[in-house]
């Protein structure tokens, strides 16, 4: 499925997507892994998903230089999106870099760009396991 005007969608409805994308993807990764029952399930998904799960993986992305110009911008316009909702867990400036995380998702998601969508959810999976692997 293809947009023809991605780029010129509000933050926030590509946040909305990359978020179902990658909970998604997050699922899929934990089930291979051979979780089953749903309580470990969701704990450890929880690992993933969480505010301050993805904004360290944007931090990650960042330091890694792995964002190209354009993915950049997004991130920029995701992170500065006025959401309206106060986060209930997390810090205003976390919440932020989890909607900028989540509409760099949605972007590629719904511009067709598949393999770079799996590119950066394999490698933000990565970045979430060696956190949980040094704990």
């Amino acid at each position: 499925m293809t947009f023809t005007n991605v780029k010129q969608m509000k933050s926030l409805a590509l946040a909305y997507m990359g978020d179902g994308v990658y909970e998604l993807y997050v699922r899929k990764h934990l089930l291979q892994q051979g979780q089953v029952k749903p309580e470990q399930l969701h704990r450890a998904a929880i690992q993933f998903v969480s505010a301050k799960s993805q904004a360290q993986v944007v931090r990650a992305w960042q330091e890694e230089e792995l964002l190209t110009e354009e993915e950049e911008g997004v991130l920029r316009r995701g992170r500065n999106a006025k959401s309206g909702t106060v986060p209930k867990n997390t810090d205003v400036q976390t919440y932020r870099y989890s909607t900028a995380f989540e509409a760099v998702l949605g972007f590629h998601y719904l511009s067709g760009n598949e393999q770079r969508l799996e590119e950066l959810i394999g490698r933000a999976i990565e970045l979430v396991e060696e956190r949980r692997e040094a704990k």
